[in-house]
């Protein structure tokens, strides 16, 4: 699109009287702009919610004093470690200290081993986040080309039994996926590790276990969207002009049915980093995950406050990028009525 029709006005009918309104093409950057300041606020707005709301649950979930004095523990250790780590104040005092400490990024020390909690929670983030990034590519070179192949071909009997396939998919649990790898290619074949990061091939049973979370609901929606687009006009048009298949799928029919994709794609982030942390308990996977739930099982709060406000800006960055991706693939979210 030239830079002349992004800053043209047309004019286009409005009401019954047949009165005109103007529609404005907002340039790309003015328009990121906008959409990322709204997300920031956004981000922050969830930030201050969701730590609220994480602080009072994880202090209705037992004393942290108590688990690590553990069952010998008398009062005068219990006084003396609620003390240590501020426990003994008044509940609003710990609130508002919290959030005083949280705007600085920083969530005080592990109750378990005395580190830095955001210290801790950034050790683990490359393995948790290398291992997310494998899945969702994985996802998207299997999920993309297969859709658009299921989709051209919505008559077939072939595509209706993968799409049955992809249906019954959709409802296996990915701790499931992961447990029946286990069984099959570490504990019956003994090709794989199923415990920890011991190299390239330990990466494999989880990736796949990460990526079967999402991978059916991407290949579906494509499929769909493949599928809608294949039936349009201008396909049919190009058709009967003698352009061939792979074209009108590759070129036409998949880089539109993509604009409906890509917030389902943004959007798997979230869901994949969810499935990491299940997944990363069955492999033993030294992650983000893993250390989240420890932390949960042992009340240090801490590290599980830091872990949430990290995974919270991670996931809301990938929502922002998203919009920005929509922004400029489809010219209709920068129109505005003038």
């Amino acid at each position: 699109m030239t830079d002349i029709a992004k800053d043209a006005k047309v004019a286009v009918p409005a009401g019954a009287a047949g009165s005109e309104r103007q529609v404005e093409t907002i340039p790309v950057f003015r328009r990121t702009m906008d959409q990322v300041k709204n997300r920031v606020i956004e981000l922050l707005c969830l930030l201050f919610f969701v730590s609220t709301l994480l602080f009072f649950l994880l202090r209705l979930t037992g004393d942290p004093a108590a688990v690590l004095a553990g069952e010998t523990g008398d009062q005068e250790q219990l006084a003396l470690i609620r003390r240590q780590y501020g426990l003994d104040q008044p509940l609003w005092y710990q609130y508002f200290v919290f959030l005083f400490k949280a705007i600085q990024f920083d969530f005080g020390n592990s109750l378990a081993n005395a580190q830095s909690a955001i210290g801790l929670v950034f050790e683990r983030l490359p393995t948790s986040f290398t291992l997310v990034g494998i899945a969702f590519t994985a996802n998207l070179l299997i999920s993309i080309p297969a859709g658009a192949w299921l989709g051209s071909r919505p008559d077939r009997t072939g595509r209706k039994l993968a799409a049955t396939a992809v249906f019954v998919m959709q409802g296996i649990p990915g701790y499931i996926v992961g447990l029946l790898l286990i069984q099959v290619f570490a504990v019956e074949l003994r090709w794989l590790p199923s415990i920890g990061n011991q190299g390239p091939l330990s990466w494999i049973m989880p990736a796949t276990t990460v990526a079967s979370f999402q991978a059916p609901h991407v290949l579906r929606v494509i499929s769909a969207n493949v599928a809608e687009a294949m039936r349009e006009d201008y396909i049919r048009t190009a058709r009967a002009n003698g352009a061939s298949f792979s074209v009108l799928l590759w070129r036409h029919a998949l880089k539109n049915a993509m604009l409906g994709a890509t917030a389902l794609i943004g959007a798997q982030v979230s869901f994949l980093l969810g499935g990491s942390i299940i997944t990363e308990v069955i492999f033993a996977w030294p992650g983000l995950g893993r250390l989240m739930v420890t932390s949960v099982q042992t009340l240090d709060f801490p590290v599980v406050q830091a872990a949430v406000f990290v995974i919270a800006i991670f996931v809301y960055t990938a929502i922002m990028l998203t919009d920005v991706v929509f922004i400029m693939i489809d010219p209709r979210l920068r129109r505005q009525r003038a």
